[in-house]
């Protein structure tokens, strides 16, 4: 609740009646609504050919679907489920946590989770709001609504003066007495315009996996099902052959899914989309399996939802069977098996060869630190994509077929690090 010279805090209510929190400075944008954590706006100024001297037009990165309500109505199962058959999907936006549960619903120890869990769902506790050598932050809190699974979530979001990046520290309690095994990631969805025919993926997986069969996704994919690959341009389709998913199409009629594992060895994992038209680029990165420490939670896969038009059933489309209306894409990230949700990541423990839970120890703490980039790039440096991506003090260096293209950045998260012990 207040500004310096360069970071703006503001406490307002969004479209649809949602409290929400506004970060803002000269180039970044940022609203985190208290539903769901859910985040319709992430946007950054525009700088390609397109622009004109003295002009400086906003560009959002994130998804704002056609059906998300803006009636300022809660969701009542009874009145709105025919049309949007999930509380989730009534509120739908953007990017958004996912704890303890990630990908659809299921029961587990005798718990009813919601799609992508309580943290997309439930109301976030606004706590308070300030600045730190110039960071501005926001202190949010959420409790578990089962007495079986005491956690506690505190949720520290942060922008920095000088950086297009939303930093995100989201500290996991288990105030019990038994150990928990949990899911957790983050589900980063782009849309239009910034999402294009023609746009760039990257990731840093070096194995992937195509979705079960009996899944969500069952008939409306073109991949073919539990297939293996080894990267974006080789993906094995139903129909025989390969297709490349690195550039993408526009709507095509088929939705589908994808899981990545991030690499052993990396200090930094990340995904990637770029707008070569825009000179724009959207990156997620967080700690690598190579860089934890022991109040890590670590993010082992990349998950892509390719969103192009499969689900000719609401809420995607207007009624059943009629044309899904829905153009975006998931540059997800996890620590989950694809996203058949907690119980299918309990009784499988692995996914290409790494864990898909996390364990949080009786009485111990563990933290979930995430950034997420829109920025725009110069020279032509990503047009065809990122090839690597490393973390240095201060940057995050992207290497293009272009060249490289350094971005303002904390890849170490010590901005965060250093919130969570002024705000413990």
């Amino acid at each position: 609740m207040g500004n310096t010279s360069e970071v703006k805090i503001t406490r307002l209510k969004e479209l649809g009646n949602r409290e929400a929190t506004v970060f803002e400075h000269d180039s970044q944008r940022i609203i985190i609504d208290d539903q769901g954590g859910m985040i319709p706006e992430q946007s950054a100024v525009r700088t390609d050919g397109e622009i004109q001297e003295g002009s400086s037009p906003w560009l959002n990165a994130h998804w704002l679907p056609w059906f998300r309500s803006n009636s300022g109505k809660p969701y009542n199962e009874a009145e709105y489920g025919a049309f949007w058959k999930a509380n989730l999907l009534y509120h739908l936006a953007g990017n958004f946590p996912c704890l303890p549960n990630f990908g659809g619903g299921c029961a587990v120890d005798g718990i009813n989770f919601p799609p992508h869990g309580w943290s997309a769902n439930l109301l976030w506790k606004f706590n308070n709001s300030g600045f730190h050598e110039g960071t501005g932050w926001a202190l949010s809190t959420m409790d578990s609504p089962e007495s079986s699974m005491p956690l506690v979530f505190r949720k520290i979001d942060a922008l920095v003066p000088g950086q297009n990046v939303h930093y995100t520290s989201i500290a996991v309690k288990n105030s019990g007495k038994t150990d928990m095994e949990i899911n957790a990631g983050w589900h980063n969805t782009v849309g239009a315009p910034f999402l294009a025919k023609g746009s760039r993926l990257s990731a840093c997986a070096d194995a992937w996996i195509t979705a079960l069969e009996r899944s969500e996704f069952q008939n409306t994919a073109r991949f073919a099902f539990e297939a293996e690959f080894s990267n974006l341009r080789e993906v094995p389709l139903q129909k025989g052959g390969k297709v490349d998913i690195s550039t993408i199409p526009g709507p095509i009629g088929y939705t589908d899914f994808a899981a990545g594992r991030v690499p052993a060895k990396n200090h930094l994992g990340w995904s990637s989309l770029v707008n070569p038209f825009l000179k724009i680029a959207y990156i997620s990165f967080f700690t690598g399996p190579a860089a934890a420490a022991g109040d890590d939670i670590i993010l082992r896969f990349n998950n892509l939802w390719l969103q192009f038009g499969g689900r000719r059933f609401t809420p995607w489309a207007a009624y059943e069977g009629g044309t899904d209306l829905t153009y975006c894409l998931g540059v997800e990230n996890s620590a989950a098996a694809h996203a058949e949700g907690l119980e299918y990541s309990r009784q499988v423990k692995k996914n290409l060869d790494a864990p898909t839970t996390i364990i949080i120890p009786a009485g111990e703490e563990k933290i979930l630190r995430y950034g997420t980039l829109f920025a725009p790039y110069g020279e032509n440096s990503l047009d065809e994509g990122v090839i690597s991506l490393e973390g240095e003090e201060n940057a995050l260096v992207c290497l293009g077929k272009g060249g490289n293209w350094r971005f303002a950045a904390d890849p170490g998260f010590g901005i965060l690090k250093a919130l969570e012990k002024k705000l413990a």
